[in-house]
C-alpha cells in the first residue's frame, strides 16, 4: 500500500448523483447509496466526479453535495471530492471551499476543451495544490478532455507535497509502471478504466476508481481485496464475470448507462439526468440488461 496516503486504495466508487424529478440532487437517495457502499465494503467514495455529473452542477451544488456526502459517511468511509474544472480559478475556488470539510482529498481533472500544453497542466495543478493542504489526486482522462497528461508531467507534479496520486483513465496499462518509475513507487496510481483496472493493479497500481462499483460494489471490493493480497487468479475470476458490465456501462456516454442500471436494480428511485445528458436509449437498454445478467446481478 502506498506510503503517502493509505486512504487511496482498493475499490473506490465514482458514485452517481441521484437527481429527482425537479432536477435537484436527491439527498435521501444519496444517503442510501452511501450506506449501500459502506455495507458492501467499498474502500472510498468519489462524490461529484464525472460519473456524478459534475459538469452540470454549479459550484454551490457541487460543494453542498460533497459536504452532505461527508456528513452521511460520518467517518465510516473516506469521501474524495470531485473538485476539478477547466478554469484554474474555478478549481481553486472549489478546492478552497472544501478546506476543513472533512474530505479525504480532491480529485482534479485535466482541464477539458482548453487543450493546455504539458507546461499549462503543470502550472494548473501546481496552483490548485498551493491553495490547500488537502491531498490531491490528478485525473487523466484523454478520451473526454482531449489533452493527455504525460507521465513526465505527472512526475514533475509528484514532487509537490500534497499531490499524492493519479486516476489514470487512458486505458494504457503500461502507464502504471512508467509513472511509478518516474514519480516514485510511493506515488499512488489508481485506474480510471474498469476494463483494465485489474491489469493496472497487476502492474503495480493501488486500486480502481470505478463506474462498475456503483452496481457491483461487493464484487468490486472483493476483487480489489484479492488483488491487493496478490491473489490475481482469484481476482480474475470475478473480473471476467464483470467484464461485459465494464464495457456495457460505456455503451453510451458515462453516466448514462450506469444510472439506468442503478435504477434497474433499485439503487436509485428515479432515473433523471441533467441535460445535455439523456436517458439510455431503448436500443442500448437490452445490452446493459444482458451485462447485468452475465454479472449475476439480475
Amino acid at each position: 500500500m502506498a506510503a503517502k496516503s493509505p486512504l487511496f486504495y482498493g475499490s473506490i466508487t465514482a458514485m452517481v448523483t441521484p437527481i429527482n424529478r425537479h432536477g435537484d440532487v436527491d439527498l435521501d437517495a444519496m444517503q442510501k447509496l452511501i450506506e449501500h457502499h459502506i455495507e458492501a465494503g467499498t474502500h472510498a467514495i468519489v462524490s461529484v466526479g464525472t460519473t456524478g455529473e459534475s459538469a452540470t452542477l454549479s459550484i454551490e451544488e457541487n460543494v453542498k453535495t460533497i459536504l452532505k456526502a461527508v456528513e452521511f459517511a460520518a467517518g465510516r468511509i473516506p469521501v474524495i471530492a470531485g473538485a476539478g474544472a477547466n478554469a484554474t480559478s474555478e478549481a481553486i475556488t472549489m478546492t478552497k471551499l472544501l478546506n476543513g470539510s472533512g474530505v479525504a482529498g480532491c480529485l482534479s481533472v485535466v482541464p477539458y476543451y482548453n487543450k493546455p500544453t504539458q507546461e499549462g497542466l503543470y502550472q494548473h495543478f501546481k496552483a490548485i495544490a498551493q491553495c490547500t493542504d488537502l491531498p490531491q489526486i490528478l485525473y487523466n482522462v484523454p478520451g473526454r478532455t482531449v489533452t493527455d497528461m504525460l507521465p513526465e508531467t505527472v512526475a514533475r507534479l509528484a514532487k509537490i507535497k500534497n499531490i499524492v496520486a493519479i486516476k489514470e483513465a487512458s486505458g494504457d496499462v503500461s502507464r502504471v509502471q512508467k509513472i511509478k518509475q518516474l514519480a516514485g513507487d510511493d506515488f499512488i496510481v489508481l485506474s480510471g478504466d474498469d476494463a483494465t483496472g485489474l491489469d493496472s493493479m497487476r502492474a503495480g497500481g493501488e486500486g480502481v476508481i470505478s463506474v462498475t462499483n456503483n452496481i457491483a460494489a461487493a464484487d468490486m471490493a472483493k476483487m480489489c481485496n484479492l488483488a491487493l493480497a496478490g491473489k490475481f487468479d482469484e481476482a480474475e475470476v470475478i473480473n471476467q464475470r464483470l467484464m461485459a458490465l465494464h464495457k456495457g456501462l460505456f455503451i453510451e456516454s458515462n453516466p448514462i448507462p450506469v444510472k439506468w442500471a442503478c435504477h434497474r436494480l433499485g439503487l436509485i428511485p428515479e432515473l433523471n439526468l441533467r441535460l445535455p445528458l439523456t436517458v439510455l436509449s431503448k436500443e442500448a437498454q437490452p445490452k446493459v440488461e444482458q451485462a447485468l445478467k452475465i454479472a449475476g446481478l439480475l
